[in-house]
């Protein structure tokens, strides 16, 4: 089985071994995995911020981009979505609107993609901690990934997985809003960093870069002890912690 990665700009920048991760993950269960060099932006923050014609030259190279993919897994629920939003980006163009219908029908998201497609629900991980998870929005409300990454981390051998109060409110980032809305973000995000402390857990797992890189950058601004991590990483573990 061939699958193409898409890296997303947060996993190439700041969450480099969280791709890594998801490149072992997939090469141990059996996949082929390339990387399309001519990848960037899937266009996602002008699309939020309601800059639609503009948003189209970027979808237009990554439809391009992944033209030729058997699959496309993304370590990153929101982008993934990115990527479903492209038909109607297009609608009512004949040209564009096909291609991103084919592009929508073959990309998932990364523990999307191991449970419904390779039918996966134990990588042999090991990883000796107590967490906690973090649901992202665009993963679970639009994207539909809601018990996949439990159902991986279940069967992490040594992970203590407890269960996050309000797990599924946003964590403030929402990409420009954070910008845009900071002082509401950071009430957000605080809150957020209150119910983890709730559960006594020192890693926080997640499977949006941004969201990770949000809570984690308010944990370390705050000084808090608690280490966030991408489901990636925990799941390609070896007993490491």
């Amino acid at each position: 089985m061939k699958v193409s990665l898409f890296i997303t700009c947060i996993g190439d920048i700041f969450y480099v071994n969280a791709g890594k991760a998801s490149v072992e993950l997939l090469e141990r269960f059996g996949c082929e995995v390339d990387f399309p060099v001519t990848q960037t932006c899937c266009g996602q923050p002008a699309y939020n911020s309601g800059y639609h014609e503009k948003t189209k030259a970027a979808a237009i190279n990554m439809i391009n981009s992944f033209e030729h993919a058997e699959y496309v897994v993304c370590p990153s629920g929101s982008c993934a979505y990115m990527f479903h939003e492209y038909e109607s980006l297009f609608k009512g163009d004949s040209k564009w609107e096909e291609k991103a219908g084919k592009l929508k029908q073959k990309t998932f998201e990364l523990t999307q993609f191991l449970t419904e497609i390779l039918g996966v629900e134990d990588t042999g991980a090991e990883f000796h901690g107590k967490a906690t998870y973090h649901s992202s929005c665009h993963m679970t409300r639009l994207l539909g990934v809601t018990e996949a990454p439990f159902k991986l981390l279940r069967n992490v051998k040594g992970l203590e997985l407890i269960d996050l109060p309000n797990r599924h409110d946003c964590c403030g980032f929402g990409g420009t809003f954070a910008v845009k809305m900071s002082s509401i973000s950071e009430q957000m995000v605080d809150e957020k960093i209150e119910h983890v402390e709730e559960t006594k857990a020192n890693f926080l797992i997640g499977a949006d870069g941004g969201c990770l890189m949000n809570i984690g950058g308010r944990i370390q601004r705050n000084e808090k002890s608690i280490k966030v991590m991408h489901i990636a990483e925990v799941l390609n573990s070896r007993g490491e912690a």
